[in-house]
């Protein structure tokens, strides 16, 4: 469908972004990265992102955003405040802004690169209550972009609509899922691949992928009891 365009994926080396990644180089003739170093809590977040971007021979440009720690302390930038969540309260890793910024930024960086489309990770079946996951943001900052840059962007979320377990099958369809699982840096704490266990973004991790190997042992098993 875009086999012959350019895009930009916003890119943290994390699970979502790293599938997001594997999409696009799919769909599109020419991929690059971008990844925004904010003063995250562990800078191996950097290091991971680029590690990935290399091995899939994706050019990555890395943009200085430590503004965001000066705006919006919070859990990600902060070692400090411990990360939390109150019921019916945003979790304390929330940054006011940070998509909004992110995507700004990604966009007058593949103007100047001759890209039109921009991918983010984004999804609102498993958003931890982010305004900034929503899908209407999305819609709203697209037209945004457009109107501002007077350029055709198209901001694609190809993670939109999907739950954790989905998000894995899409890896597993894209023959990514084992680099996704070893190689990617979700955890609030640093600790690649499966995590520490214990921070939320672990938990729904975890969550979703045991879900999506319950339900492809089923499935496996189903066509072995069928033939």
């Amino acid at each position: 469908m875009f086999a012959n365009e350019k895009a930009v994926v916003v890119f943290s080396g994390g699970q979502d972004s790293t599938t997001c990644l594997f999409w696009a180089k799919k769909h599109f003739a020419e991929v690059e990265t971008v990844t925004f170093d904010y003063g995250q809590r562990h800078k191996q977040e950097i290091e991971v992102a680029a590690g990935i971007a290399r091995e899939l021979g994706v050019p990555q440009t890395v943009l200085d955003m430590s503004l965001l720690n000066q705006l919006a302390p919070n859990a990600l930038t902060r070692t400090d405040i411990d990360i939390t969540q109150q019921e019916g309260e945003l979790p304390s890793t929330f940054v006011d802004g940070r998509n909004l910024l992110f995507l700004s930024f990604a966009g007058v960086l593949a103007k100047q690169k001759g890209a039109r489309h921009l991918i983010t990770g984004v999804c609102e079946t498993d958003f931890s209550g982010y305004p900034d996951c929503r899908d209407s943001f999305i819609k709203s900052l697209n037209v945004t972009l457009n109107l501002s840059m007077d350029y055709p962007f198209v901001i694609h979320t190809p993670l939109m609509w999907l739950n954790k377990a989905e998000t894995w099958h899409m890896a597993d369809e894209l023959k990514a899922f084992e680099f996704v699982r070893t190689r990617t840096l979700t955890c609030y704490n640093g600790v690649i691949g499966d995590g520490c266990g214990e921070c939320p973004a672990c938990k729904l991790r975890r969550a979703g992928l045991e879900q999506y190997l319950a339900m492809r042992g089923a499935s496996f098993q189903g066509v072995e009891g069928h033939a």
